[in-house]
């Protein structure tokens, strides 16, 4: 089975949200099982608009990903993220096919 991925984009305007955001996300994350790969703002965007801060966490699998967002400790998280600028959030399912 593969892991899956959270892959998110921000550009925070409002530190004190985004302080109070990762206080709470934790609690999330660490019952869900969540690995943070990427944190952090030493990016080259290449293609598309850029983001200030990416952000990429894998979780054991699929389910595991959708339940830690859908989750009541996600939710109370995600009351300040609303308030921290502008954030895009994807979830996504690994592959663990053939390679090149």
């Amino acid at each position: 089975m593969p892991k899956a991925y959270w892959i998110a984009r921000l550009d925070i305007t409002d530190d004190a949200s985004y302080v109070e955001y990762r206080k709470l996300n934790g609690i999330a994350f660490g019952k869900y099982g969540a690995k943070f790969l990427v944190r952090g703002e030493v990016a080259e965007n290449v293609i598309g608009t850029a983001r200030k801060h990416n952000v990429v966490i894998e979780f054991e699998s699929l389910e595991q990903a959708r339940a830690c967002y859908k989750s009541a400790e996600y939710q109370a998280a995600k009351v300040y993220l609303a308030k921290v600028g502008q954030t895009e959030l994807v979830i996504v399912e690994g592959y663990d096919g053939p390679q090149p």
